[in-house]
């Protein structure tokens, strides 16, 4: 026998209200919960079995204490992602499969509850003014999070976790997302100050590499980063991070990439990272890597290299500034070195597809060179997906390696 989901939710409530504004223990959180159900069954004169009984114990500590039926799902290191697609529906992804989890929200309001717990840790806000939000949790996991009406079936909740188990080239190497060339090429690239943009589709894990190779960046360097959302986790010692602010409910006070992209450059960095290029600020950090900044990486959505380029220069016109495309293109084929590529495939697998570099402008054309792709050599029964990493061009930009002191032979 199952409980009731009003009987449920009326133990949850009562429980939660008995500490009033004390923040309590997990221990103390499962005592409660337990002598308010064994009131309430003698109550109602009904009886649960000792499995019923845990199972709605441990779902009301987690309600409490942490972010209700997803909380389970958050915690499985397996689990990459969770899709709540109103309150009768989790999905997750695991080993690249998206499936159908067995966990439920009681109904809506539980669904908003939780929600509006995540918000509340990240300083953010939803409601009808502004239906969606895209922010982070405390562990880096990113969110975003979308309300009916606009999300038609409900409250529709996207969640990336972070996963720490990627934190040094290594790991992508024991992944198989690059090939031992790739990581020396990768790990110079980063101590030479090459402007780098990392491209893919969503969840294609481009922010996972650029946090990895943040790793390869000197400690005696000053990091700003820039972000919507708090995704980066970055270990050395002298980073500012600045964050986005959206507009409150008067429309006002809100702070854009582009106005923390400008104050930046006061700011004397050695390195500029930016949490992901959605806009005008692409003009920003066009100028910022062709005005001294080198080192700078950012994120960029697109499916191929050349894609990159084409949504960079589309995305530079946004900024109304009337600058034609040839002096985009010019800014690009100068100050960026190169696109690193990502792409999840089929079996879910990630790879580092290509590393191109920019070799400057022909006939008006930025003229791209790959100098690492990965190609696919046999696709199983099973779906299971097998490859390989060629090394497949020279790279035009030796010299900026040779002037950082980084001795060209032991990269290729």
């Amino acid at each position: 026998m199952s409980l009731d989901k009003d009987l449920k939710r009326e133990i949850r409530v009562e429980t939660g209200m008995s500490f009033g504004r004390n923040a309590p223990t997990a221990a103390e959180v499962e005592t409660a919960a337990r002598r308010m159900l064994e009131l309430k069954l003698k109550q109602r004169r009904q009886s649960l079995d000792t499995a019923a009984r845990e199972k709605v114990i441990k779902e009301i500590c987690d309600d409490l204490l942490g972010f209700g039926p997803i909380e389970p799902l958050l915690r499985d290191p397996a689990i990459t992602e969770v899709m709540i697609n109103g309150p009768g529906e989790i999905y997750i992804e695991k080993a690249g499969r998206k499936v159908l989890s067995d966990q439920q929200f009681d109904d809506e309001g539980h669904l908003r509850s939780v929600l509006d717990k995540m918000l509340a840790l990240a300083g953010r806000r939803l409601d009808e003014s502004s239906p969606y939000v895209d922010f982070s949790l405390q562990d880096g996991s990113r969110i975003n999070a979308i309300i009916s009406p606009i999300a038609v079936d409900g409250s529709t909740i996207t969640i990336r976790k972070f996963l720490d188990t990627l934190n040094t080239l290594d790991d992508l190497l024991r992944l198989g997302t690059i090939n031992e060339p790739m990581s020396r090429f990768l790990r110079a690239a980063v101590k030479a100050k090459l402007n780098m943009l990392f491209s893919g589709a969503t969840g294609s894990g481009k922010t996972s590499t650029l946090n990895v190779l943040s790793t390869e960046i000197g400690s005696d360097e000053r990091i700003i980063t820039i972000e919507d959302a708090l995704e980066l986790k970055l270990n050395q010692q002298h980073v500012v991070r600045l964050l986005t602010r959206p507009v409150n409910i008067e429309g006002k006070g809100g702070i854009s990439v582009r106005h923390l992209f400008s104050n930046t450059l006061r700011m004397r960095p050695s390195r500029i990272i930016l949490g992901e290029i959605r806009g005008e600020e692409a003009l920003d950090f066009l100028q910022a890597i062709n005005s001294g900044h080198d080192g700078t990486l950012a994120v960029l959505h697109a499916a191929t290299p050349t894609d990159s380029i084409g949504r960079l220069e589309t995305m530079a016109l946004y900024a109304g500034l009337d600058v034609p495309v040839s002096e985009i293109r010019r800014q690009i084929a100068s100050g960026l070195q190169l696109i690193i590529q990502h792409e999840q495939l089929a079996d879910g697998a990630r790879k580092i597809s290509y590393i191109t570099e920019l070799n400057g402008l022909q006939d008006g054309h930025i003229v791209l060179n790959d100098l690492f792709r990965y190609e696919i050599t046999d696709i199983a029964a099973d779906g299971r997906i097998t490859g390989e990493f060629r090394t497949v061009g020279k790279p035009a930009i030796v010299e900026r390696f040779r002037k950082r002191g980084i001795p060209v032979e032991d990269i290729f």
